[in-house]
């Protein structure tokens, strides 16, 4: 009998953030991003999303007088900016197809409103991907990933501001120019839904710097820009790179109604529906129907300048991706439910499901729901780029890390993956695991909540001596990718 496996040419890799992963905050000319004033909160409920992640403009003037490591985590986050040789070729050795990364943008242009791009961050970057090349690893970077310079924030009103669209065109262009031969995988935003969840992080926005305004419109003018800019970027990597490949990135979150009550089917689709807007309007090129009908209900008015429609329609995303960690249940009165937190949400608990360390509920099958939902909907290629179990992983030198937990979950999600590509007809072009190697985390900045097939010697205040150590899922993902997924198989063989 043969064994299955995963189409030829299927792209297995692992993806990190470079707020997260590079550490190095102020080395090469970078400039300081809204990530590096991003404080950790280690005595809140580490399932507590908004306690980790709201932000006040007293907050980021404590900040940025500050050259603290230690509560800004996110500044020295696993050091790759001093260890990507030694990283890349344990990525390597794991058989990586393609990685997942970001370009700081305060490392290109550390203001945003720069002239002219910084040289040594550049030269960063060339020397990743020409590492990556000696591998024969295929770079697949997001070109904002949580990290606008903090200058946009203090001084343009982040996204909201219209002069957005020209810095990020321009930094755009300037990466595109400068890596027109050594990368062909493009996203623009990640998780571009998230700027509704945390618009500090994604959109450099800061509720108290709007005394007055609605701040929803604020974020969905800041995400009109968004979109307009991504767009551009499109139009900005086709026109460089000849065969390059542009993609959106969001946030999927998949939600079940908790009963089969009409109203319950109900509200899991409106929730559903406030993720999928956002894709919906990077694939099909305008706002849907839906949304336009909220804005209208809502009194939310968006400001548009002539053009914005054609080129949002003219210059649509060529393929689809998205994280997913986990689902979720919703029902339209959820007093008396249980709740448990998520990927930057906290939704109505699932009794069907188990959960991770972090209230995560872990759930293969809705992997596999979650492709079909999306290939039906825009019929593109799929490229799943984020997913993962944040765990506590018990390191003890001279011993194997036994990360069977790991193991077990990624085992059962790739199963459910190849369901959906075999049995559903989704076309996916690859899947990278989330924080390959250990990084800082984004929902609770905490070293401790561990992703990676790789252990990194750095707990949550900063301390350790940051060695890299291959965990037991390290070597059981290498006779993942070796075989195409076939060894997933081998005890119904």
């Amino acid at each position: 009998m043969k064994k299955r496996t995963f189409p030829e040419g299927f792209l297995w890799g692992g993806a990190t953030a470079a707020n997260q992963v590079e550490g190095g905050w102020k080395e090469g000319g970078k400039g300081i991003s809204v990530s590096d004033c991003a404080r950790s909160h280690p005595d809140i409920d580490v399932t507590n999303y908004n306690a980790h992640n709201s932000t006040t403009s007293k907050e980021i003037e404590i900040a940025l007088a500050a050259d603290d490591e230690v509560y800004y985590p996110k500044r020295h986050g696993s050091q790759f900016y001093y260890h990507y040789k030694e990283d890349i070729k344990l990525f390597a050795d794991m058989g990586f197809k393609v990685y997942r990364m970001s370009i700081a943008w305060s490392r290109i242009f550390p203001n945003a409103d720069d002239a002219s791009p910084n040289e040594a961050g550049l030269k960063f970057y060339d020397d990743v991907f020409d590492e990556l090349a000696r591998y024969g690893i295929e770079p697949l970077v997001t070109i904002s990933h949580y990290e606008p310079p903090i200058n946009l924030t203090l001084n343009y009103s982040g996204w909201y501001s219209r002069e957005a669209i020209g810095f990020f065109t321009r930094y755009v262009t300037a990466i595109c120019k400068r890596y027109r031969n050594k990368v062909k995988y493009w996203l623009t935003f990640n998780e571009v839904d998230s700027m509704i969840r945390h618009p500090y992080t994604t959109g450099g926005l800061i509720e108290d710097r709007f005394p007055g305004m609605n701040f929803k419109e604020v974020i969905f003018q800041a995400m009109h820009h968004q979109f307009v800019a991504s767009a551009l970027a499109t139009k900005i990597c086709h026109e460089i790179i000849p065969g390059s490949k542009v993609g959106c990135m969001l946030t999927k979150l998949t939600y079940y109604p908790y009963t089969c009550r009409p109203e319950d089917v109900q509200e899991a689709q409106r929730m559903m529906r406030s993720t999928y807007c956002y894709s919906d309007t990077q694939v099909y090129g305008e706002y849907p129907a839906y949304l336009l009908a909220e804005f209208e209900n809502g009194g939310i008015h968006i400001k548009k300048e002539t053009g914005d429609d054609e080129i949002m329609k003219a210059y649509p995303v060529d393929f689809v991706s998205f994280s997913y960690y986990m689902s979720s249940c919703a029902a339209k009165n959820p007093d008396g439910l249980k709740t448990t937190a998520g990927n930057s949400i906290t939704a109505v608990k699932n009794p069907y499901l188990e959960s991770s360390d972090w209230g995560w509920q872990i759930d293969p099958m809705g992997l596999r729901i979650s492709m079909t939902e999306l290939y039906d909907r825009y019929r593109k290629p799929l490229f799943i780029v984020e997913n993962g179990l944040g765990a506590k992983d018990e390191f003890v030198p001279g011993q194997m890390i036994d990360d069977q937990y790991r193991i077990d979950y990624f085992k059962e999600h790739f199963k459910a993956m190849l369901d959906a590509i075999e049995i559903d007809g989704v076309e996916c072009l690859g899947y990278t695991s989330w924080g390959c190697i250990d990084i800082v985390s984004e929902s609770t900045k905490q070293m401790s909540k561990r992703y990676g097939f790789i252990y990194v010697d750095c707990d949550d205040y900063g301390n350790g001596t940051y060695k890299r150590v291959p965990k037991k899922s390290f070597y059981w993902y290498k006779d993942v990718i070796a075989s195409n997924g076939a060894c997933l198989f081998d005890e119904e063989n």
